[in-house]
């Protein structure tokens, strides 16, 4: 076992914020040999149990629980930050020309080295993110994911029409391609497999009821897709689809609607779509800088909680526009500020940190696995340096209340704030 002494960020089931301004957290292994937290609380109080015990000190420093992304894109790594008009135009002029590159196994290797590199570097130690649509593209980031020991779900892309050569799979084959991938990859060490239909225009109804064939054989595996992000995709796809009552419920009506399905943006709703939803245990990953940059709109978090539906913070670089979960958080705020109806919404820094850590992991079906600091989890951690920058370290030597520190690094924070990420070590 191993002990850290330093302030200690954690959350309780109401979603408020625990917060030890000098704790102890003592990680070791569990019975199947992988690193959890034993214990974690005020130092004074837990120190006694624990004689021997080393512990390694950092003074100055906040440990919290390790970021969860709900949504990136590893391919996309280099896209991040091209000019585009909108989500359609920028798929068509830069994310489409870039993704066919990955048939390459050795390119995709090399981007997948990086992609991992850039999650560590700002504190995300668990990440659902999209590949490709060629199989070597899964193989290299599970592989790269699986040396770091990482928490990583990722799937190839699903997409059989209205895509460019390059990027564009054949139906029967893309469905045999995913099976033998979930065979491969799903439940290997800290890896999970996800079920991946790029977005359902992008998929012939073949294709959309393999994939939800494929959901009810392995009930265990994620699924993941994009919908109603941008008003033109949400008419794109009425008329693809007019059978179905709406945009979202086209994945309703081809079984693709479950406990660990996951959907980027989810803006252009209805209530009908949101009791969708609650009723499916879909959840929802909210994709703020993303939705900023390329215009498609404010996810409505008033109308989500009204309904009951859940979600969690993501990055979706490369339209998201930072992988450094502060920045995702402030773009949150934004969004909470400006995007909903009548009086603005100010999201609550602990709800803010929240819905990037635990909440995302309850999002995911990971509760009590990840996204927090509680006795039994995965020790995955973040080590904080609150005073990285001059105008960092005046503001929180200033900050009087949880929320005013918070909220600070959240305004003010971005890659530096991260001295370490710590990655439970699998048995």
């Amino acid at each position: 076992m191993k002990a850290y002494r330093s302030a200690i960020l954690r959350f309780a089931q109401d979603q408020s914020a625990i917060y030890e301004a000098d704790g102890l957290l003592v990680v070791g292994p569990d019975a199947a040999g992988t690193q959890v937290v034993q214990a974690v609380g005020d130092y004074q109080a837990l120190i006694g149990g624990f004689p021997g015990l080393a512990v390694e000190h950092l003074p100055g420093r906040i440990i919290a629980p390790g970021f969860v992304d709900m949504h990136i894109h590893y391919p996309q790594t280099d896209v991040i930050g091209a000019p585009a008009d909108g989500l359609l135009p920028w798929l068509e002029n830069y994310t489409f020309p870039h993704e066919s590159r990955f048939v390459d196994p050795a390119y995709a290797a090399e981007v997948a080295t990086f992609f991992v590199d850039e999650l560590l570097r700002n504190g995300v130690s668990t990440a659902l993110t999209f590949a490709t649509s060629h199989p070597g593209s899964v193989d290299a980031l599970f592989t790269e994911a699986q040396q770091r020991q990482l928490r990583l779900i990722t799937g190839k892309v699903l997409q059989d029409r209205h895509s460019p050569d390059g990027v564009r799979d054949q139906t029967e084959q893309s469905l045999v391609d995913t099976e033998t991938l979930i065979r491969r990859w799903h439940g290997v060490d800290r890896l999970g497999y996800a079920i991946t239909p790029r977005f359902a225009p992008t998929s012939t109804e073949a294709q959309l009821r393999g994939a939800g064939e494929l959901a009810a054989r392995y009930g265990d595996v994620w699924i993941q897709s994009h919908v109603a992000e941008n008003l033109g995709e949400v008419a794109w796809a009425r008329e693809l689809f007019p059978a179905s009552r709406s945009y979202l419920a086209t994945y309703a009506d081809f079984g693709l609607m479950r406990e660990r399905a996951v959907y980027a943006h989810c803006i252009h709703f209805d209530d009908d779509d949101r009791a969708l939803m609650r009723d499916t245990g879909t959840v929802a990953a909210v994709s703020p800088t993303s939705n900023l940059f390329l215009g498609s709109g404010f996810f409505d978090y008033v109308g989500a909680d009204r309904v009951g539906f859940r979600y969690g913070l993501a990055s979706d670089v490369g339209g998201g526009t930072s992988f450094s979960p502060f920045h995702t958080m402030l773009a949150a705020y934004y969004v909470g500020r400006e995007g909903q109806t009548k009086t603005g919404l100010s999201l609550k820094p602990q709800q803010l940190w929240w819905q990037h850590t635990a909440g995302a992991a309850a999002a995911l079906g990971l509760d009590g696995v990840v996204g927090n600091l509680q006795p039994g989890g995965e020790a995955d951690f973040v080590v904080i340096d609150p005073k990285v920058t001059p105008l960092l370290a005046r503001k929180t030597s200033q900050a009087e209340t949880l929320d005013e520190l918070l909220f600070a690094m959240i305004v003010l924070g971005d890659d530096r704030l991260i001295e370490r990420t710590v990655i439970s070590q699998a048995g």
